[in-house]
């Protein structure tokens, strides 16, 4: 069984601000949503910026059905908190809470890298201090990185399948794959998929930070610079991205808004190095060919890439060389990276550049590479949409992420 899929609902909780449409004005003005760390002393780690969610005031949904409580919200670490939201906003965009399918139709898979690692370092401390008795007895369902679908499945009454995805920086684009071949195949109608991350603790960026893989710049503006000559590491964010995936014929019936389609799906490994990318880019460029075989798409009909781009050095031009060798001399296609923007939000990265790739499509405007002033000479002549949004028809988008241990993930989006 093959069926069509499409996306009917999206909600983001993100550095540009909570909510969609919030973001989608940050990318439209060209703004930055990198700010400056102040919930810890910098001067340890030297890592001053950060991808930090600032608007997200929890209180505000102690009221709202398919949110948290106040007692709730105590036993939810923050990337749940996020997932909810981020869903809350998609199943009301989408027009309904599917309570009329049959709940076992109907599942939930969420990308999330990491869990609750800031969790674990706080109760850790307990521990050290005070023994083991003084652990929470929440620590562990806090914690764990499956606890945002497993609560998001509570709060929809959706019985379907119902599983994380932990491939590092690919989570949230690896969920949304996956849920899309749940419902092309026929095992359900309809799928909450996306990605969710907060680990914004000294320890996380200590760890990041001692391997290199962070900037240390101290300006917003040039902090994150994908493909620019001066980048020289990546800005780690935090937030949630959320789709609801749904069968074509389902969603026509019922008279759903339908942003788009998802039509291809392409997933493959570097088989490489824990951490530096296959440096000729090969396993890359195979998803990416995957992907379009897939959704019956030939390189030269792509309008839009949303680059995984992180602004490291090598990682950058790995990519752009995989996309070269997959494109050609397509002199049509915009590629750009919105963590120029956002920073890199980890396992949320995924799902929250799905989204930006779909409403470059719906609003026929393409994301910016924002703080791209100095390109690499090998990128001469290929469009990375520096500094501003373009206007552009997009009829088909691409949106790549790659992850350490190898992992890659690329998905297809077509307009309906």
């Amino acid at each position: 069984m093959s069926r069509r899929v499409v996306i009917t609902g999206l909600g983001a909780v993100t550095p540009l601000g909570t909510g969609v449409e919030k973001f989608w004005e940050g990318i439209k003005a060209n703004k930055v949503g990198i700010s400056t760390i102040d919930h810890f002393d910098t001067d340890r780690t030297g890592v001053r910026l950060s991808g930090l969610v600032r608007d997200f005031d929890e209180t505000a949904y102690y009221e709202t059905k398919g949110c948290f409580d106040k007692k709730e919200a105590r036993r939810m670490d923050k990337f749940t908190k996020y997932a909810l939201v981020a869903v809350h906003e998609a199943m009301t965009d989408a027009g309904t809470d599917f309570s009329d399918i049959d709940p076992y139709r109907a599942g939930v898979l969420v990308g999330c890298g990491i869990g609750g690692i800031d969790l674990t370092l706080s109760e850790y401390s307990k521990y050290l201090e005070k023994g083991p008795g003084k652990i929470s007895v929440f620590y562990v369902p806090m914690m764990i990185a499956n606890m945002a679908a497993g609560t998001i499945a509570m709060k929809t009454g959706f019985r379907g399948a119902n599983f994380s995805l932990a491939s590092a920086c690919a989570s949230g684009t690896h969920a949304i794959g996956e849920a899309f071949r749940k419902v092309k195949d026929g095992y359900l109608d309809v799928c909450v998929a996306g990605g969710t991350e907060s680990s914004t603790s000294e320890f996380t960026y200590g760890g990041f930070n001692n391997m290199k893989a962070l900037t240390r710049s101290d300006d917003p503006e040039r902090a994150s610079v994908p493909f620019d000559k001066e980048r020289n590491g990546f800005v780690l964010g935090e937030g949630s991205g959320m789709l609801i995936l749904e069968e074509y014929e389902h969603a026509k019936a019922r008279g759903a808004k339908i942003y788009c389609e998802i039509a291809g799906y392409g997933a493959t490994d570097d088989g490489y190095h824990m951490t530096s990318p296959m440096p000729t880019g090969e396993a890359a460029g195979m998803g990416m060919t995957l992907a379009l075989e897939e959704a019956g798409v030939k390189p030269a009909d792509v309008d839009y890439i949303n680059a995984h781009g992180t602004s490291t050095p090598l990682g950058d031009m790995v990519e752009f060389n995989a996309v070269k060798a997959v494109f050609g001399e397509n002199k049509n296609v915009s590629m750009s990276s919105t963590k120029s923007t956002i920073g890199h939000l980890l396992g949320a990265a995924g799902a929250v550049e799905a989204i930006y790739s779909i409403l470059a499509m719906q609003n026929s405007l393409v994301p910016p590479t924002v703080n791209l002033i100095e390109p690499e000479e090998a990128t001469e002549g290929f469009d990375l949409v520096p500094l501003k949004a373009k206007e552009k028809q997009v009829n088909v988008a691409l949106s790549n992420s790659f992850g350490f241990g190898g992992t890659n993930g690329t998905l297809i989006f077509k307009k309906v």
